[in-house]
């Protein structure tokens, strides 16, 4: 172990943060302070990286001479074409990520929304160089085979010590895609044994025989319904549920399976509460015919608290309500996909939260920031009745899983979703501010209350990404016009005046 934590001792950041400045600025401070003012308002604002950059700092376009070269490098044996910056993982630390040209920018995009606690945090290199980290990685178990000795000790002090309410068992997978898709195969599963009269009755020989030729009724005509615009990844399953691109299915043999309205809210909300009210009761009562009266049984619901790929589309705890209570009256599953929203993001630990419902959902999907992946549960039912039919070879990644427990702890003593929460208040205020004085710029402002999980819809969307690198910040959109936040957890107001003076500054110009 010796010689692994030397090694480790080398993904230290290599530059030295103490040298960089702040990015300059030739417009008038605004009221959410310019980035001079970083400094005096970090005396109340401590940070939580101490040796983190002041601001961003821009030696070169972006790409520079280097990255170009190393991008071409790439390209010749990997596809670059979806490419946003070839980055220098050694010299990004906590919010900034670097590149190989020497800038580094402020990062609100954290890699689609998947790192929780900065980069080349400490807490978790010393958690990767840990023995059982090692063990873990080169003795990679097959879970549902041949599980490590300490595997229940594992879950239950990371994965399962932050579990949604009510729901204590959890279902470990690869990815954000197979962890819906797994949660999709339980409900399938479970549904059918309601239908037969309970697990204790076995398959008939035509079942056994006509699912071998993907035929009814072995291969059930039953159907997962979703919603417009909604995103559940990218598997040919998770894929039949997505619905916020054409780019993400085009090609792509999919399932005959629904999707209903989700409500298209009217901003600001305060002005607008009766129509929303009604567009809400609308895509109800859209939901409801379809789970009555699609031709193909719908066996779950999926949804996501916030439409995150879809364009950053928020609804109402009492559509999400009404929602389970739909649901419940059909005996048709709900299962809610955290993958982007959980961990923290919007304030609550798990977006849901949101709702302040009695009534969980039947499961939870989760991904992104906890770096690993699956799905909480908690009815015993939803376990198939037979080994083997919930399965593949590895069932997760104990790494991932230590990785995760790792970033609960380190969200637990830094306690960042209060922060997060404190920190969103502080930045939608700021663009609130900013969307008064510019409002063809900044329209429809939503997240209020919903941590850093917030969005805009932007006229000329694809150009303030672009040119938003030139002032030293990533940032990224999702729908046809939204910029979208998804800063980590360790973002913070000085964090946040920086990102509001570059945002004026683009609007502005």
């Amino acid at each position: 172990m010796a010689s692994i934590r030397r090694a480790s001792s080398r993904l230290r950041p290599l530059i030295h943060f103490s040298t960089i400045r702040p990015i300059t600025t030739t417009t008038k401070p605004s009221a959410n302070a310019a980035t001079a003012q970083v400094v005096e308002q970090m005396g109340t604002d401590q940070p939580f990286f101490p040796n983190e950059p002041f601001g961003p700092t821009i030696q070169t376009a972006i790409p520079g001479p280097k990255s170009t070269k190393a991008i071409e490098d790439l390209d010749k044996i990997f596809d670059t074409r979806s490419l946003n910056i070839i980055a220098n993982y050694q010299n990004s630390f906590g919010n900034y990520i670097a590149d190989l040209d020497g800038n580094v920018l402020l990062d609100v995009y954290a890699q689609i929304a998947s790192i929780p606690v900065g980069y080349c945090n400490p807490a978790l290199l010393a958690s990767a160089t840990s023995p059982e980290m090692a063990s873990a990685m080169i003795n990679r178990p097959a879970l549902g085979n041949f599980p490590q000795h300490d595997w229940a000790d594992i879950l239950r002090s990371g994965v399962l010590r932050v579990a949604p309410k009510g729901l204590d068992q959890v279902f470990t997978a690869m990815a954000g895609s197979d962890a819906n898709e797994v949660a999709y195969k339980a409900a399938f599963m479970w549904k059918r044994r309601q239908e037969r009269g309970g697990p204790d009755v076995e398959f008939t020989a035509d079942e056994i025989s006509s699912a071998m030729n993907n035929q009814s009724p072995g291969s059930p005509q039953m159907s997962i319904l979703s919603f417009r615009s909604s995103f559940h990844g990218r598997l040919f399953g998770s894929l039949s549920t997505t619905r916020s691109k054409p780019i993400h299915k085009l090609d792509i043999p999919a399932f005959d399976w629904p999707q209903a309205s989700f409500p298209h809210l009217k901003y600001p909300l305060a002005e607008h509460a009766s129509a929303n009210a009604k567009e809400e009761a609308r895509c109800l009562a859209e939901t409801e015919d379809l789970i009555k009266n699609f031709h193909n049984t719908v066996a779950a619901v999926v949804v996501e608290p916030i439409q995150s790929e879809g364009g950053d589309n928020h609804a109402s705890p009492a559509f999400f309500k009404g929602l389970r209570e739909i649901t419940r009256r059909h005996s048709v599953l709900l299962i809610v996909d955290e993958v982007q929203t959980g961990v923290g993001a919007t304030g609550k630990f798990w977006a849901h939260e949101h709702w302040n419902s009695e009534d969980p959902p039947d499961m939870v999907t989760f991904s992104k920031k906890a770096q690993t992946a699956g799905y909480y549960y908690c009815n015993m039912d939803l376990r198939p009745n037979k080994p083997y039919r919930q399965f593949n070879t590895w069932m997760g990644d104990p790494a991932k899983t230590i990785l995760f427990r790792a970033i609960i702890q380190e969200i637990e003593r830094l306690d960042l979703v209060e922060n997060t929460a404190q920190t969103g208040e502080y930045l939608y205020a700021g663009l609130e501010r900013l969307a008064e004085r510019y409002p063809g710029e900044i329209q429809n402002l939503r997240g209020r209350g919903q941590g850093t999980f917030l969005a805009w819809d932007s006229p000329r969307r694809d150009d303030f990404l672009k040119r938003a690198k030139g002032v030293g910040v990533n940032v990224g959109g999702s729908g046809e016009r939204a910029v979208r936040l998804r800063p980590m957890l360790i973002f913070q107001k000085h964090h946040a005046d920086i990102f509001l003076e570059a945002t004026e500054k683009l609007i502005s110009s």
